[in-house]
């Protein structure tokens, strides 16, 4: 069950729906905020740094956190002061998230990471995905999606088995230092106090619950319930809004159970006890068998040399190689002397990455059950073929994936410790909330990752029992002379690697901050060929935000590319920087969401 608290006066945007008031100034104090992008004064000039920076950097020696939601940053940096490593303030950090951004992580979903050891002076991976259940086969995954060639983004048949918890554990048993009990105290705490939930988050939420709710109300049935969703995430049947304090002590109780209990509390304990019940009164077929039998797995991180910089990501079912693709191609470009924002710069980054998207279309899935052509779709030969295909003067008017040799809305955070240990970590229900699907009592959503299998059977995706899907979030991280440089990451669905790319050329080529880059106006290029089958929507669209100069935007459709305005989809970026030579942290933090970037 959750709890509202009843706010100290009614909120001004209700005011002004009933009509109360035609204007007014806001104070501090102020429970919500209209939208303010009508308003004709602008934002306020900075006397130092880019002027479509929004602040400069954090700085800090001793520790640094970033991530999506302040409080969950203050969480880290508490568990930093009181000894704890990058990795144990990542987990208490991502705990405090499951609970206060819903709308795109929890315990219901799956994790990846990369970590800086200094001790032994490597990057480790981690690919914490989950499989779908051993039981369903493929002929029963096609007969119960009768007419829908494509599995839904909702209801049991997108749920897969939440790998984040055994992430968790697997990184606090080689990087950890305080006790589990100890990192998950301050999300409990939460949990059953309560939190005042930010702006973007309660505006996700609203549309998150509305959408699955409207489905499950208009008879779609492959939503099996969503009850348990709503009293979950609804007090009087309203989500909370901005300001507003929201319980979940229901998660509060499950994160006690893990702290008490460790990973088998979830894959094989209650916890796991319960999902099971659950799946069953639903007619779903994840059992207790499938949890009991996951397990994540340790990964060599792929990496390319991007200009003298090493740049990281994580290889399948993950789709950290279409970033490290999508750079190779660039590299033969000179994007510094196009200049930011330039329709060159911008064409030559859109059509890498209609490229490098064909090809993860084509050959990204469970390494377990397809051979990946790494090495030669990371290679600067492959990179120059794909390269000649591009004209810059013109948008090619279809893309192919390579022919390979023949041989056999998700969060985002980053923390480093003083130490050295840095840690670059993403986590994630895959699209909006995820499935609908709250198990009795347990206070979390199950991610819909499920929905990205491919249902035609000779595909190297194709759904398979006890298998794992491709899988759209990625870690990323960069070295300069073999140290740690960068650890960072953009959220948001096939807008990550694009983000990548973009944070890349913009801290590389175009010499802007760690911050700046973050700040910089963003492109999306949507319409290539999906890992789930759908074709390539022709030229797709790129959408761009309103800092793209107007010449460019111009000049893009005049070589044929199609344009639209942005509709909010550019992704969440979190980062930290290290200078090698003083190992001062410089601490990033997305504009475009509500979290905060701390250090000390």
């Amino acid at each position: 069950m959750t709890a509202r608290l009843p706010p100290a006066r009614l909120p001004a945007t209700r005011l002004l729906a009933a009509g109360f008031i035609a204007a007014m100034t806001f104070t501090a104090g102020a429970l919500a905020e209209p939208n303010t992008t009508d308003r004709a004064i602008g934002g306020g000039d900075r006397i130092v740094g880019a002027p479509f920076a929004t602040r400069a950097p954090v700085l800090g020696t001793h520790g640094m956190a970033a991530t999506a939601q302040p409080l969950a940053t203050q969480i880290a940096i508490d568990i930093l002061k009181a000894g704890g490593s990058a990795v144990d303030a990542a987990i208490a950090a991502n705990a405090a998230l499951g609970l206060m951004e819903p709308t795109g992580c929890g315990i219901g979903g799956d994790l990846f990471a990369i970590v800086w050891d200094p001790k032994t002076g490597k990057l480790y991976g981690y690919n914490g995905s989950g499989r779908s259940p051993m039981g369903r086969s493929y002929e029963q995954m096609k007969a119960k999606l009768g007419a829908d060639a494509l599995i839904p983004g909702f209801g049991s048949l997108s749920v897969t088995v939440p790998g984040t918890v055994d992430g968790w554990f697997a990184l606090h048993g080689k990087f950890g230092r305080l006790p589990m009990d100890q990192l998950l105290a301050p999300a409990i705490r939460y949990g059953r106090e309560g939190f005042p939930v930010t702006e973007l988050i309660a505006y996700y939420l609203e549309r998150n619950m509305q959408r699955l709710g409207d489905m499950f109300d208009k008879g779609d049935s492959r939503i099996e319930e969503f009850a348990n969703a709503r009293a979950t995430y609804l007090v009087d049947g309203a989500t909370p809004r901005h300001g507003e304090i929201f319980r979940n002590p229901d998660l509060a109780a499950t994160y006690e159970l893990i702290a008490k209990g460790g990973r088998d509390a979830y894959y094989k304990g209650e916890i796991a006890e319960r999902i099971d019940a659950y799946f069953r009164r639903i007619g779903a077929d994840l059992t207790l068998a499938d949890f009991a039998a996951h397990q994540g797995e340790w990964v060599e991180p792929a990496g390319i040399d991007y200009r003298g910089v090493g740049v990281y990501g994580l290889p399948p079912n993950a789709q950290g190689l279409a970033a490290l693709q999508m750079l190779n191609i660039l590299e033969g470009f000179d994007l510094k002397s196009m200049g930011p924002g330039s329709a060159d710069a911008l064409a030559a980054m859109i059509e890498a990455k209609r490229l490098a998207f064909e090809d993860a279309a084509r050959y990204y899935a469970d390494p377990a059950f397809s051979k990946i052509p790494q090495d030669w779709l990371l290679s600067k030969d492959y990179a120059a073929e794909r390269r000649a295909l591009i004209d810059l003067k013109r948008a090619m008017t279809s893309v192919a994936p390579g022919e390979a040799p023949l041989h056999a809305d998700t969060t985002y955070f980053t923390v480093a410790d003083g130490d050295g240990m840095m840690i670059s970590i993403i986590q994630s229900n895959y699209r909006g909330m995820g499935s609908g699907l709250v198990p009795d009592g347990l206070g979390f959503m199950f991610q819909d990752r499920g929905e990205l299998f491919n249902m035609d059977p000779a595909h190297p995706n194709a759904y398979a029992p006890g298998k794992r899907p491709f899988q759209t979030i990625i870690p990323g991280f960069a070295m300069k002379d073999g140290k740690p440089w960068l650890s960072f990451g953009v959220m948001g669905g096939d807008m990550q690697p694009q983000g990548h790319v973009q944070i890349i050329v913009n801290m590389v080529d175009f010499g802007m901050g760690v911050q700046e880059a973050g700040d910089a106006a963003r492109w999306r290029h949507a319409g290539s060929t999906e890992p789930t089958g759908e074709a390539a929507k022709g030229v797709g669209t790129v959408e761009l935000e309103s800092g793209i100069p107007a010449e460019a935007k111009a000049e893009l459709e005049r070589r044929g590319f199609v344009t639209a305005p942005g509709s909010g989809g550019f992704g969440g970026y979190q980062a930290i920087m290290r200078d090698p030579v003083t190992g001062v942290y410089w601490g990033a933090s997305e504009s475009r969401k509500d979290g905060a970037a701390m250090g000390y």
